[in-house]
């Protein structure tokens, strides 16, 4: 699906939150710059919630808990540990199972080999200054547990 701009990534996030259940975990993936947080604000526009979406890069997590669906936000870009980002993962994963929370893990390859069921968006450039984005759904559901 071809996105031509930041409104367009914040819409599609948007809409593509209507489909979430609780527990939903999202994986992105993507290089630097291409839009990753941006479409996690959509999320959050569609979880209706009120705080402002900010990168976790440095924080590795942030919590949001205004809206219809509490919303974790991770970002394991400056992980370079597998056991260290699987140890966030885990205490991450029992908080959002306790509050049915959402879960959106950016740069998550050191992660994914531990998890079966996940979202999963895959962000490129486009050749006309817009970006691409290839939206994988579950195979078996669309929660964790």
């Amino acid at each position: 699906m071809f996105v031509e701009n930041l409104k367009e990534t914040i819409q599609l996030g948007s809409k593509f939150a209507l489909g979430l259940n609780p527990k939903s975990v999202i994986l992105l993936q993507g290089p630097i710059g291409a839009g990753k947080t941006s479409f996690v604000q959509g999320i959050a526009d569609g979880l209706c919630i009120k705080e402002e979406i900010t990168s976790p890069t440095f924080a590795l997590s942030h919590h949001y808990n205004s809206g219809t669906i509490p919303l974790i936000h991770m970002d394991l870009y400056r992980i370079e540990n597998s056991l260290m980002a699987k140890e966030i993962f885990i205490s991450e994963e029992e908080e959002a199972l306790q509050n049915d929370s959402v879960m959106v893990i950016e740069w998550p390859e050191l992660i994914k080999p531990i998890l079966n069921n996940f979202w999963e968006i895959e962000i490129s450039y486009a050749t006309n200054l817009g970006r691409n984005y290839k939206i994988c759904e579950p195979k078996n559901s669309l929660t964790f547990e």
